[in-house]
């Protein structure tokens, strides 16, 4: 899997006086490209609560990082921060890219991409823009990253529809695939990616993709919510808070750096108790089949994850907002203490739970949670989060009367 960490922290940039200053300007400062859109700032706001939803969407999708959004680089191509702001801004000056952007983000550099590349032009300081401060420019840049953004999670989709159901994505994604690049470690872009796969059929399916056993399976749901718990604690909340790298806030322009978080934790839950939403363990999900096993460590470590879950998931909610102000607070470090309990616990879980293979009956079970996992989580989850991120993109070709 792409180290998301990695690729980031090398995308990092001389941000935080950008993040933490009142006097925001365009991406663009030259007098030539500063001709601003007319629109109203209604539907700018609306395209602002958009961008909100269709992030929630990703960051709930993060459990489950592997399979396409990792194979195909959507991770890093929609959700690389800090924003390259240096480079948007010669983005928006250079005619050749600018008369050529949807070829051209294909293969951009991904810190000037996704989420927070609009994020960056549609926000300032937790509000929303003003409508006079959108440059034409500007506008034509978002407009073509939201349809970007729609095609990568259109992409997702498709990737994991297992009964390829929806034609019109299956359409979009093989596109996709074809014509962008994969990312490395380092945040370059590199080479065509692997031809479209259906990570649904697969994951449904042990010993015909890259899952050799129901089991082994299983145990990628735990693995999943171990890489993101440990991201959110080391990483998007400890590097800040430690010093080690004051500028590495994600959502630092829309304040939206505590929803991030938690909604990554939620996505954990969703995992964990087989449902998109869930609030109780599903009977097809990992968390009731490990309670009900018939194995009193397993149900145990099953309990002591469900309280850790809960618990964490309370410590995010209670840290001191925003973070891009805030992240040497003392509620951050409780957070990632709680995080780091979380994660241990996991581990205890996936450790007991891989004492089963080679149980047939296990094996079974695995199968029904998998299967369940990949319609109602996976799916359900890239589904709506397609659907959000077409209506942003809608939502922003709307800002230019």
């Amino acid at each position: 899997m792409v180290s998301k960490m990695k690729t980031k922290n090398v995308m990092k940039m001389a941000v935080l006086a950008t993040v933490m200053s009142t006097g925001f300007t365009s991406c663009s400062s030259d007098d030539a490209n500063t001709s601003t859109v007319t629109g109203s700032q209604a539907v700018l706001d609306q395209a602002c609560n958009d961008w909100k939803v269709a992030r929630a969407n990703w960051e709930q999708s993060e459990a489950f990082l592997f399979g396409a959004a990792d194979v195909y680089s959507i991770d890093p191509h929609t959700d690389t921060w800090p924003v390259a702001a240096n480079d948007l801004a010669n983005v928006l000056r250079d005619e050749k890219a600018m008369s050529n952007l949807e070829n051209f983000i294909k293969t951009a550099n991904s810190g000037i991409l996704g989420y927070h590349g609009l994020e960056y032009v549609l926000f300032r300081q937790g509000a929303p823009r003003k409508i006079d401060q959108i440059t034409n420019l500007e506008y034509n840049y978002i407009c073509a990253v939201a349809k970007d953004l729609y095609q990568a999670t259109a992409t997702l989709e498709a990737a994991w529809d297992s009964k390829e159901s929806n034609a019109e994505r299956q359409k979009i994604a093989k596109e996709y695939v074809a014509t962008h690049l994969a990312i490395d470690d380092d945040g370059n872009q590199e080479g065509v990616l692997a031809g479209f796969q259906n990570f649904g059929k697969a994951f449904k399916n042990p010993g015909t993709g890259d899952w050799a056993t129901a089991l082994e399976a299983t145990q990628e749901i735990i693995s999943g919510c171990q890489d993101i718990i440990g991201e959110v604690g080391d990483s998007k909340i400890g590097l800040p808070y430690t010093g080690e790298d004051a500028a590495y806030i994600e959502s630092p322009y829309a304040y939206n750096s505590i929803i991030d978080f938690y909604d990554n934790i939620v996505s954990c839950k969703n995992a964990l108790y087989g449902q998109m939403g869930a609030t109780t363990p599903n009977e097809k999900s990992l968390i009731y089949f490990c309670k009900n096993a018939g194995n009193a460590t397993l149900a145990a470590h099953t309990n002591n994850v469900v309280s850790k879950l809960d618990d964490a998931l309370a410590k995010i909610k209670a840290m001191k907002s925003p973070f891009a102000l805030y992240y040497s607070d003392a509620s951050c470090k409780v957070a990632i203490d709680a995080l780091g309990e979380l994660d241990d616990a996991l581990g205890e879980l996936s450790e007991t739970l891989g004492g089963y293979a080679g149980n047939a009956t296990v094996e079974a079970q695995c199968k029904v949670i998998n299967e369940n996992y990949v319609d109602n989580v996976v799916l359900i989850t890239y589904r709506t989060l397609a659907d959000n991120a077409q209506k942003l993109y809608q939502s922003i070709v709307k800002i230019k009367n």
